[in-house]
């Protein structure tokens, strides 16, 4: 891509996503990620029912009367996007592919995170670490992630969960705010997912397109897998083959879903025909 294209795409998405998380997720946000920890703010007279174990006995000592230590919510957040850039998520019918939505709700919530003060962080990844970008705070670094997003080509396809998170948990070591976003089109990633959520508080974005999900009857049609590169043919008006690779499908949503549920994980599903707005605002009122 030129960069004066570039350049153009990322002002694009800047003024959309910039809007949206100013004008509709900025209290959201601000409710559902608030500092999780608590620092020392000042020291006050020891009231009646205030709990023993916050006095603050030096104070006390010094002026022989009983002071308790007050504390206040940590606001500044690392907040951690995990992203997958594997070959399927080129994949979209009707309004975009999946990897230009999953470029708008990065920056969304990128930009919701920088006017709370807080610190952004990626790890792009397909079944290898493509990229990491350390956490920051700022326009000019949500802008470099959005440039990145736009630009990044990765030199894998497949894609590998488990890995990404091992990877997540070893280098950010401060508790953080993770999105996971993906298609989550791999196996066996529930026990990461489980370790990653008991150091952090992560979060499953799941993009999907309907097509993805139902075969059309067109008769007999080339089928390749974007990740693997193997081609079958399918007659697609056999109705039975239809119906199986529907129930396939069916399945393995609600396998994901199970992962989710048994591990504690706040999760939505965001189709690539809809607005996001929606199952965004739901997930974050929910928390």
């Amino acid at each position: 891509m030129e960069t004066k294209e570039l350049l153009k795409k990322v002002r694009k998405i800047e003024i959309k996503t910039r809007g949206l998380s100013k004008h509709i997720f900025a209290g959201e946000y601000h409710s559902a990620f608030k500092g999780r920890g608590m620092s020392f703010s000042e020291v006050r007279d020891y009231q009646y029912g205030d709990d023993v174990r916050n006095i603050d006995w030096n104070v006390t000592a010094r002026y022989d009367k009983a002071y308790i230590k007050t504390y206040e919510e940590e606001r500044e957040l690392t907040v951690m996007l995990l992203i997958d850039i594997s070959a399927s998520e080129n994949f979209g019918t009707k309004e975009q592919f999946k990897k230009d939505l999953i470029t708008e709700l990065a920056a969304v919530i990128s930009f919701s995170a920088i006017q709370n003060n807080d610190k952004v962080g990626v790890i792009f990844f397909t079944d290898k670490i493509e990229k990491y970008i350390p956490p920051q705070k700022g326009k000019k670094h949500i802008l470099r992630i959005i440039r990145e997003l736009l630009s990044i080509q990765p030199e894998n396809k497949k894609t590998d969960i488990s890995q990404a998170l091992q990877y997540f948990t070893n280098v950010v070591k401060k508790r953080s705010t993770a999105f996971l976003i993906s298609d989550f089109f791999d196996d066996n990633f529930e026990k990461a997912v489980q370790i990653a959520g008991h150091k952090h508080d992560l979060i499953a974005l799941q993009i999907y397109d309907n097509n993805e999900y139902t075969l059309p009857n067109v008769g007999l049609i080339k089928m390749e897998d974007a990740e693997t590169g193997k081609e079958i043919y399918v007659d697609t008006s056999i109705k039975s083959v239809r119906e199986n690779f529907a129930e396939e499908r069916l399945k393995y949503i609600q396998s994901v879903k199970q992962i989710f549920d048994k591990t504690g994980t706040d999760s939505t599903r965001i189709k690539t025909d809809e607005d996001y707005i929606k199952p965004l605002l739901k997930l974050f009122k929910s928390r």
